[in-house]
């Protein structure tokens, strides 16, 4: 990919627009649509939840070679990273590996042990944020399975957006799922899952992080248990 390439910057109307046509297209007609119009400059990212595997399935199929950028943080759950493998052998996708300037044990020695229990959002910053930020700067438009009824933060995000931070177009194709919608695509095609999930698991970040839900909790109640946050800021 050529990085010197002027960037895409399409207008407010523009953005509109495609957000109104795709609104209700399927996620195979949306993926279609933005490989034609962003490749090679179109990338994903994911974790590797199931909503990111039922993304991978369809964008396989339909562009195969797309970089997906993961971002290792050196939490991560170890059923996380066996997941991860299973997916590159089984939907053969362009996993990219992302990691922070700092080891966790680099930034121990400079912020003291559990950074993470002291202050979430400087820890976020240093081993997601900062390192994705510098990993999605050479590409116009960023592939994410988000989904509108995961969170009150996300409740609003269209197919289509424009991520002010990141100066690039932002693609949801399954901005409009449902949870129970995407369990069934994974068990009616028997994609593979984390683990964690049969564990009581219901939204999967750092180990430190993460805890299991109970039945009436969100599902992102897991997430950062004790403070008012749930999101890491990749997706702010």
């Amino acid at each position: 990919m050529n990085a010197t390439m002027e960037r895409i910057s399409p207008s407010a109307g523009r953005i509109a627009r495609w957000a109104r046509e795709f609104e209700s297209e399927s996620v195979d007609r949306i993926l279609e649509w933005a490989v034609a119009e962003f490749a090679p400059r179109l990338v994903m990212t994911s974790n590797f939840g199931v909503e990111g595997v039922v993304v991978l399935d369809h964008l396989r199929r339909i562009a195969p070679a797309t970089p997906v950028l993961y971002v290792e943080t050196g939490y991560q759950f170890a059923e996380t990273d066996r997941l991860k493998e299973e997916v590159r052998a089984r939907l053969g996708v362009n996993i990219i590996e992302v990691r922070a300037e700092l080891s966790v044990e680099e930034q121990d020695r400079i912020y003291g042990e559990r950074l993470h229990s002291r202050d979430s959002d400087l820890c976020c910053r240093l081993r997601k944020v900062e390192p994705l930020a510098s990993a999605l700067a050479p590409y116009d438009a960023w592939i994410a399975a988000l989904r509108r009824d995961a969170s009150p933060t996300r409740e609003g995000i269209g197919v289509v957006e424009w991520n002010e931070r990141r100066r690039m177009v932002k693609i949801n194709p399954i901005a409009g799922w449902t949870r129970e919608r995407v369990w069934d695509y994974i068990f009616s095609n028997r994609l593979p899952y984390n683990s964690l999930y049969d564990d009581g698991f219901t939204s999967i970040g750092c180990a430190p992080c993460t805890r299991r839900t109970s039945a009436g909790e969100h599902e992102r109640s897991g997430r950062w248990d004790g403070e008012k946050k749930l999101e890491c800021g990749i997706h702010l």
